[in-house]
């Protein structure tokens, strides 16, 4: 008998029957108190939140941070600094980032598409409805989905929760996902089973962030350290999977 797919509208905690929204805020309120508030974006404007969120991809933030710190002491970092900048000029500032030439030509696409299509205001950009902005910036050179909704939530301050691989990672251990689940499944199932919120938003993602980076790591996690311990998590000392994701029961 072929078995049964489970779906992203059921879980459980160890063998209790919960419902995912409760789950996912069990999840939160644990993170918050093991880690408190992140702070997060780390950016002094809604545009250097942009650039970072563009320069992030593949490198750690520490890299982004000197990067940034070069734009803005050759005066760059603005939108009609990088305008007019030659992709070469931002490349040769952004070297700590990796893939720099590629993340050169990143940055100018999407200032090129703020100038021609909103005259170079972020104000008059964040104006445009979730629903077609989104499309817009996805459909730009290099720009993906998580890079969109990074975007989006801590620039703009719209309602999208953003995913990445601290979440796949973290939540595939908990038994919430497969393996092979897509970005937009799981994007689905945090904003249909959490308040619409902004600020739960920005928070809940950060903190995902800080326990996948210091405890929840892909080889060797320190699991006993995991303010998470006890909610079902299915992993070995070396990071894999002792088993397949938990059994799932139906939400009520």
């Amino acid at each position: 008998m072929k078995r049964k797919e489970k779906t992203l509208t059921e879980m459980v905690v160890g063998r209790k029957e919960v419902s995912p929204g409760d789950f996912l805020m069990e999840v939160y309120t644990r993170l918050y108190n093991h880690f408190g508030p992140r702070h997060w974006w780390p950016a002094e404007t809604p545009f250097e939140v942009v650039v970072g969120a563009i320069l992030t991809q593949s490198v750690a933030w520490r890299n982004v941070e000197k990067a940034i710190a070069n734009l803005k002491e050759a005066g760059l970092l603005s939108v009609e600094g990088l305008h007019q900048a030659e992709v070469e000029e931002i490349a040769s500032l952004i070297v700590p980032t990796r893939y720099y030439r590629a993340k050169a030509k990143k940055l100018k696409a999407f200032i090129n598409f703020l100038v021609e299509k909103y005259g170079g205001s972020l104000a008059r950009l964040f104006t445009e409805p979730l629903a077609k902005l989104r499309p817009e910036l996805l459909g730009l050179n290099g720009i993906g989905p998580e890079t969109a909704d990074s975007i989006l939530l801590y620039a703009g301050e719209y309602p999208i929760f953003v995913i990445d691989a601290y979440t796949h990672r973290i939540f595939q251990r908990l038994g919430v996902f497969e393996p092979k689940v897509s970005y937009a499944e799981m994007q689905r199932f945090f904003m249909y089973h959490l308040p619409t919120d902004v600020k739960l938003f920005n928070e809940y993602h950060a903190l995902i962030d800080a326990l996948g980076n210091r405890l929840c790591r892909a080889r060797k996690p320190t699991c006993q350290e995991c303010p998470l311990l006890g909610l079902g998590c299915q992993v070995s000392k070396d990071g894999n999977l002792k088993t397949e994701s938990l059994t799932v029961l139906p939400e009520r």
